[in-house]
Order: structure tokens, then C-alpha cells, then sequence
């Protein structure tokens, strides 16, 4: 991920940055991403982290403010695990410490968790791997973490002395009648250019690599959810293999309870994810414009962007990229999306709002496919290291407050420290619940803000802490695919953390799946 993932791009002429990867709880059953032109892996990673290895008591679901480091405890278990025999059961591949192949088998998109060193890693083949190492896993009480694209924000794909199960190889794709139906390994770059050769698409985040997994059930935010809603919300059915070790498709009529807590709640809680089919959408010409105003209208733009989010139509979306630079000053651009094909109208209705026109302004219009390329900054995307969290914002903010967010960007480029600030929009079709509803809490907020440093020194925890303070007063809690360390677990779900914690208790009762993320 460079600098919010961004990547640079040749528009008229003019160097334009985009955000990637970077975005990202996002792992298979899980891990969640990201999704939008943010700097993050629009991700997914499982909303595990490097989990614990001893479980604890199965009536306890507190509310956590887990650490960033991953734990070394070594599990108890009631008999010396038989790899061989395990390695036999499966149609897929088991990859030991001592294995050819290991160090790559448990790598994740960003290479600060390299170091944690799972006890094996499962490469699934087939759901049944999935099942056997469930049931494997339990019966030498090991922890079990899910990977997908491996983009988690605190590397919750991974995890020390546990298994990780790999399901990136279940990544098989067909299409009939406006339903895709996908395995979870898929990424983001492979669904689109599938779904092309249809004329259709998905809402979804940018980064290439992200897997479908960790991004959808997290949310799922992007270019499209004001139109069309979250990756979450066009999900019609899934499978999964939950802490008994047994398969299920859950929908709005079967499962239903499933089917709501699975829809937002991030992966690595309640199952395993192994395959979904989505509801597509049209893959329709994209208008595109991207805004850029001196640091001096810094305040102006942001009241004026706030009133976009509230306001524009549902065809229009634009995020707010506040970049600390490396000469101590702010650069301030919106890059935004018409989904009718005609940007020029919702560049000048957000133009109104700021009061003065841009200072340099860039209108174009691209295919389904080249819009996809474009903002993903090509087909894949390189490991890369950053530090990032997030809040939810419930409404506009104020000027004491949009100063105080202004200052904590620029605090960071006075101390030549890489940061951003992202603001997704929400509202439009996202304000709605979808059919079977959701766990996804935050229907009623004004838009994300992503806090996002291509570095992991103190510098950027520095920033992201004055992010946090900045917006404390207007904050109603943190996106799940943006997990980031020190924060309740209980921050990421709203309204809707006592009925996960009920769907949790029923689903998984001893608390098999467990980790200092999970709910």
C-alpha cells in the first residue's frame, strides 16, 4: 500500500493519485475491506486478529479493546495432533513450519505480520477442507483463523501456534439470470472482469487483490454505495461451515438469523464462509471527476462536501482525500463518480457547495472495466505496510471540529509523517436495509472517515489518536473492515451488538471462533 494506497495516474496529463488497497478486514468467513477509492485495501481481512490460543469460557462475551500483538501462547491439547493423518483428508494442501512453501503460505498483504508463524496453514481446496480443519481444530483445541485476500487491518487472517485456513483457492465463478454465484477466494479484480463479459458488475471496494470474503462481510463500501448500497446488501445466499463443523446455505429463508449477523459483522466470528451469490448490478459508463482546491479553502471544502453527502443524488459519490504532504503542507481533492455517466453536473452542484470553483478540475468518462483498472490502479497490487483506523461520523461536523481534523493532518506533515484522511459518503441506497436485513449498523451516518499512514511508526499512531480526538464529539464508532488495535470491539457494531452477541451464543456457544477481534 503506498501512501493510502494510492497509486499515481496519467489524467490529461496531470499525476492524479488513487487510493488501492488498504481497506481491508477482509478474509474469507473472515476478514473485512476496502472498497472505495480509499487508501485501503478495499479488504477484507477476517475481523480476527492474530488470535489467543486458549479459549475462553464460553459464557463470556465481553466487550474487548484488544492490543496489536499477536499472541504466542501455546494451546492445551488433549492429544498430540496427528498432521499426517489430517494432511490425508484433505483434498487441498497442509503446510507445516518445516514444510517447503511455508514462509509464502501464511504471508499477508501487509508484510508487518510475517512474524507470526501459524502451527499450519490449510490451503482449502473444497468446503470440506474447511470442515475438516474445524474439526480437527477442535478436537486438539487449536485456534482456527480464516484468510481470504489477507488484507486485515490488524492481521486477523493470521495466527501464532493456530491454524489458518487458506481459502483462497475456493474461487470458482458462474453466472445466470443477474446472480453471480462466487467462492470466497475470489478477488475484486477477477469478479469484475468476469462479471464484464456480462455487462454487469458488483458494488465493491478498489483494490485488486482484496478477497470478496472479508470485504462483503464486513460491509462493503465504494464507488457505488450511494446508488446501489454495500457489497453486503446485494448477498441473496450463502454457504458456510459454522463452529459445529457443519455446512449451511443461509438466506432470508434459511437462516435467517445467520443471514442478518453475517451481513456486516465482519469475518472469523461466526463461520466460515465458503462460497455466496450476489444480486448484480449493470456495469454502465462511469463519469469521473476529480476536484482540487488550495489548502487555503480546506475548511470551505469540507462544510461544503459534508452538504454534498447530504444532499446530492444518489447517482453522485465523491470522497474527500485530506493528504499530509512531505513539505508540511495539505493537498485537498475530492475524486468523485457520476453514476448516470455525466460527472460534470455533480462536480459543479459540489463546487456550489464549497463557494469557489477548483483550482484544477478533471472530467472524463471510462467503461466499466477501464473504471475498474483505474481506481484499483491496475489488475493487482503489491504487499504493502500501513497503519489505519477509522470513525463513523453520525452527522456534519462543525469548524471547531473541521479545524481540529485539518490539524491533525497537518501536525503530521509538519512532523513529516505520511497520513490522510479519507471521508467515504454514505446515504442513498446505503441509508436502506436490504431484504433479510443486515448487521451493517450504520445506516444512518454521514459518511466514514479513514484515517491511513503508508508508515507504522509512532508518528502515525500519533496521528491516528489526534483523528480520533478530532472528531470524537460527531463520532458513533469505527468501520469493521477498518479494525484497528485499542479500540472496543463493541465500537464497530452500534445498535447492533446485542443481537450479535445473541446470534453469536447460538451459533457458536463454546466460542470456537475467538480472537481479541471477535465479538
Amino acid at each position: 500500500m503506498s501512501l493510502l494506497d494510492r497509486r499515481t495516474v496519467l489524467i490529461a496529463g496531470a499525476a492524479v493519485t488513487l487510493a488501492g488497497c488498504g481497506n481491508a478486514n477482509k478474509d474469507a468467513g473472515g476478514t473485512t475491506p476496502s472498497q472505495t477509492p480509499s487508501p485501503t485495501p478495499t479488504s477484507a481481512p477476517s475481523s480476527t486478529a492474530p488470535a489467543t490460543t486458549t479459549p475462553p469460557p464460553s459464557t463470556a462475551v465481553p466487550t474487548k479493546t484488544p492490543s496489536s500483538t499477536p499472541s504466542t501462547l501455546a494451546p492445551t491439547l488433549t492429544a498430540a495432533p496427528n498432521w499426517n493423518t489430517f494432511a490425508r483428508s484433505l483434498k487441498g494442501r497442509l503446510y507445516l513450519p518445516a514444510s517447503s512453501g511455508y514462509a509464502a503460505a501464511h504471508q499477508l498483504f501487509n508484510p508487518r505480520w510475517d512474524s507470526v508463524r501459524p502451527t499450519a496453514v490449510v490451503k482449502a481446496a473444497a468446503p470440506s477442507d474447511v470442515q475438516q480443519a474445524i474439526q480437527f481444530a477442535r478436537a486438539h483445541k487449536l485456534v482456527l483463523v480464516p484468510k481470504s485476500g489477507g488484507h486485515s487491518y490488524v492481521g486477523a487472517s493470521t495466527i501464532a501456534n493456530g491454524i489458518q485456513v487458506d481459502v483462497g483457492g475456493l474461487k470458482s465463478m458462474s453466472y445466470s439470470n443477474g446472480v453471480l454465484t462466487v467462492g470466497v477466494g475470489a478477488r475484486l479484480y477477477d469478479v469484475h472482469a468476469f462479471l464484464d463479459r456480462y455487462g454487469r458488475s458488483l458494488p465493491t471496494g478498489t483494490c485488486p487483490t482484496v478477497g470478496v470474503a472479508g470485504l462483503t462481510l464486513g460491509g462493503g463500501m465504494g464507488i457505488h454505495t450511494r446508488t446501489y448500497g454495500l457489497t453486503c446488501d446485494r448477498v441473496v445466499s450463502m454457504g458456510v461451515i459454522t463452529a459445529d463443523g457443519k455446512a449451511r446455505t443461509v438466506s432470508a429463508s434459511s437462516e435467517p438469523e445467520l443471514f442478518w449477523a453475517l451481513r456486516g459483522s465482519g469475518g472469523g466470528n461466526l463461520g466460515v464462509v465458503t462460497s455466496f451469490q450476489f444480486s448484480t448490478i449493470p456495469a454502465t459508463k462511469l463519469g469521473f471527476f476529480r476536484l482540487t482546491w488550495p489548502e487555503s479553502q480546506a475548511a470551505a471544502v469540507v462544510r461544503g462536501w459534508q452538504k454534498f453527502a447530504q444532499t446530492a443524488p444518489a447517482t453522485s459519490w465523491g470522497n474527500l482525500h485530506i493528504d499530509a504532504k512531505s513539505n508540511g503542507t495539505l493537498s485537498i481533492h475530492v475524486l468523485g463518480v457520476s453514476t448516470t455517466g455525466n460527472a460534470n453536473a455533480a462536480a459543479a452542484q459540489l463546487e456550489s457547495f464549497v463557494g469557489t470553483k477548483a483550482s484544477a478540475r478533471t472530467i472524463s468518462v471510462k467503461s466499466h472495466l477501464e473504471a475498474v483498472k483505474y481506481l484499483g490502479g491496475g489488475t493487482t497490487s503489491p504487499r504493502q505496510g500501513f497503519l489505519a483506523g477509522s470513525d463513523v461520523l453520525k452527522g456534519p461536523m462543525d469548524a471547531a471540529a473541521i479545524s481540529a481534523l485539518l490539524g491533525a493532518v497537518k501536525a503530521a506533515a509538519r512532523a513529516g509523517t505520511p497520513a490522510s484522511a479519507i471521508l467515504d459518503p454514505l446515504g442513498g441506497q446505503a441509508a436502506k436495509q436490504p431484504a433479510g436485513g443486515s448487521s451493517w449498523p450504520w445506516r444512518s451516518g454521514l459518511c466514514t472517515v479513514q484515517w491511513y499512514s503508508s508508515s507504522q511508526n509512532s508518528g502515525a499512531k500519533t496521528f491516528i489518536a489526534n483523528g480520533h480526538r478530532a472528531v470524537r464529539s460527531y463520532s458513533a464508532g469505527a468501520y469493521v473492515n477498518y479494525l484497528e488495535a485499542g479500540r472496543p470491539v463493541s465500537a464497530y457494531y452500534g445498535a447492533s451488538w446485542a443481537r450479535l452477541r445473541s446470534a453469536k451464543a447460538k451459533y457458536d456457544p463454546a466460542n470456537f471462533f475467538h480472537g481479541p477481534f471477535a465479538i
